[in-house]
């Protein structure tokens, strides 16, 4: 089974680049320590943070990640390392702002959603069904 994060305030670029991955991390940029504990207990998810006064709190003792260093680079690869993850397994399938799945579009429906040098060159879409961003293939998932 697939273990859901959410990430403390401090860690908003590593819940970003999770995303990128596939993995389902909940991140609020302005949480209390208290509200994120029992959230994360609410929704089974486990807590990755960076807050040395977090992982003391009693909910918070068994349930949690501690994320060392500041650079998103080597917080990413501790995550994906202990946890096993695949990187390639899930890539760019869940939205980057608010974490839905991305769902498979119609090409037809992101003709008036994307600029037409990209209708034109791109052949898939997809489409976040919470907040409607839409993504595609571009170039920059080769720099990913």
């Amino acid at each position: 089974m697939e273990t859901k994060f959410i990430a403390d305030a401090m860690l908003g670029k590593l819940a970003r680049w999770l995303r990128v991955l596939g993995c389902d991390v909940e991140y609020f940029s302005s949480i209390g320590d208290r509200e994120l504990v029992e959230l994360a207990a609410r929704t089974g998810r486990l807590i990755l943070t960076r807050d040395t006064l977090l992982v003391r709190r009693r909910g918070a003792r068994n349930n949690h990640f501690f994320v060392e260093g500041d650079d998103f680079r080597n917080q990413l690869r501790q995550v994906v390392e202990h946890f096993d993850i695949d990187p390639s397994a899930r890539f760019l399938t869940r939205c980057l702002g608010c974490n839905a799945l991305l769902a498979e579009i119609e090409k037809s429906a992101a003709l008036e959603r994307v600029p037409s040098y990209i209708y034109e060159t791109q052949v898939e879409f997809r489409d976040c069904p919470i907040c409607s961003r839409i993504y595609w293939q571009g170039t920059h998932r080769q720099g990913m």
